[in-house]
């Protein structure tokens, strides 16, 4: 963990900098003048640390399994249409083919177009990006992305297309997210989305979400028996078999207690920030697959997809308290995040971080 813990440090210190010697840029429709554009150089440096840690890294979760496939097949077309997700298997034929046969560049790569896609968007759109990547890694998406890396790479592809969602172009997001899915099926999840997030943040049909979660876990069994029958013909027709039961209620605690405060500042929000709706909407989709996920924890990994947009939504918490409160809310936030990954990483993953190049 040591240079994980590291890690962190680097990440924080450097997009922290990044924000203090950002443009500022006076917002017209507010009078206000704010930090958007926070330093380049500075934000690569917390890109790099991340791109090191997670691409030179020789284990932590399912990294074996994909380093053995790499090394051990051919891929070739026919190999590669005869699997799912023919997206990564091209990824990995062209590695393979034309970069190098070492394992050690796919894990690699793969850490590079992730995280660079998720910087990218969250240098854009977050208020305070050294919140927004210092919750991506305390939060537990950072390690995801080394676990269930297939995943994340998909959902970093469909992350980008929040522009066209904001924008309202159907067509240029449906695209992207479609790419996506071809690296994990999963991603399609996201095309109805698009019309079900359209709507005012904490309106009736927010409501309706939260009372549908709720539904679903009172009849867990009947719901589960739909789902799993609507995916028999996919590839996640197995996990019905699964009885591996929920995710931890301090999980749903942490991904409910920023939409919880986003609630009560709601109207500052939308004042400083007018796209709130999406991000706060896509982030209570999220919620809503986690409450699902305490009975079964596949939803959770549905939930990735959301929790992206939820690191934006924590990037503006600070600034919906009083000016002379802010700081001290920035640090609560500091110190839960830091808490939650010392229990989640340490005391209940128990993740031992190895690599062959980075050493202490």
């Amino acid at each position: 963990m040591t240079l994980l813990w590291i890690n962190l440090a680097i990440v924080f210190l450097c997009a922290l900098s990044a924000r203090y010697f950002a443009k500022l840029v006076p917002i017209t429709n507010s009078g206000l003048t704010i930090h958007i554009k926070p330093n380049k150089l500075l934000v690569f440096g917390a890109l790099l640390s991340l791109i090191l840690v997670s691409g030179l890294r020789a284990g932590i979760g399912d990294t074996f399994n994909y380093r053995n496939i790499f090394e051990k097949n051919d891929f070739t077309w026919e190999y590669i249409t005869s699997e799912k997700d023919i997206g990564f298997g091209i990824l990995q034929m062209i590695i393979k083919n034309y970069i190098s046969a070492d394992s050690q560049m796919l894990i690699l790569i793969t850490a590079l177009i992730t995280n660079l896609l998720i910087v990218l968007v969250l240098y854009k759109y977050s208020r305070l990006v050294e919140l927004s990547l210092y919750v991506y890694i305390t939060g537990g998406l950072f390690l995801v992305s080394m676990n269930g890396m297939r995943q994340l790479l998909a959902a970093a592809i469909a992350f980008t297309a929040i522009k066209f969602l904001i924008d309202g172009s159907f067509f240029r997001y449906a695209l992207i997210v479609i790419f996506a899915s071809f690296f994990h099926q999963s991603a399609l999840i996201l095309l109805p989305m698009y019309f079900l997030v359209r709507f005012k943040a904490w309106s009736k049909t927010a409501i309706v979400f939260i009372s549908f979660s709720v539904i679903v876990v009172l009849g867990y069994e009947q719901f589960t028996a739909l789902l799993f029958t609507a995916l028999e013909d996919s590839q996640y027709s197995a996990y019905d078999e699964f009885a591996e039961g929920g995710a931890n209620i301090i999980r749903v605690v942490v991904e409910a207690s920023p939409l919880f405060v986003a609630f009560l500042g709601r109207k500052k929000l939308q004042k400083i920030f007018s796209d709130s709706d999406f991000i706060v909407n896509m982030s209570l989709v999220g919620l809503v697959f986690m409450v699902f996920s305490t009975q079964e924890w596949i939803f959770a990994r549905v939930s990735i997809y959301f929790q992206l947009y939820q690191l934006i939504l924590i990037s503006w918490l600070p600034k919906l308290f009083r000016e002379k409160d802010q700081k001290i809310i920035y640090l609560i936030l500091i110190i839960s995040y830091f808490a939650f990954y010392y229990y989640e990483a340490v005391i209940t993953l128990k993740i031992n971080y190895v690599s062959d190049f980075l050493t202490l």
